[in-house]
């Protein structure tokens, strides 16, 4: 860890978790979306291999799970989506096969 970011709390972050503040970062920092390259590899507390692509705030370093989900969700985004929410609310960001299943049903009518 550099030294600037010792002070940093540092937060590993699920797909169920990801709030819109934290997405937002994410969108932001990889505009194109993350690759390889960007991707860190550590292992958690159960000793579980996790890999995550990292936004840091001013006091915090995310560490979001990468996931297929993630990106697809990064893809997708707009702002906008999210306009009624907290920035803090993990109930904002829905799953995306979730959308996609509900966007299904309406062409079955």
């Amino acid at each position: 860890m550099n030294r600037k970011d010792q002070h940093l709390k540092r937060v590993i972050v699920d797909f169920k978790k990801l709030t819109p503040e934290i997405l937002a970062l994410l969108v932001e920092k990889y505009p194109d979306g993350y690759d390889d390259d960007h991707i860190i590899t550590f292992r958690n507390a159960k000793n579980e291999v996790v890999d995550a692509v990292e936004v840091t705030t001013e006091d915090t370093k995310y560490l979001v799970k990468v996931s297929t989900k993630l990106a697809v969700t990064m893809e997708n985004y707009d702002e906008d989506d999210y306009e009624d929410y907290e920035d803090d609310d993990p109930e904002a960001v829905q799953d995306p096969e979730m959308a996609a299943d509900e966007d299904a049903d309406d062409f079955d009518a």
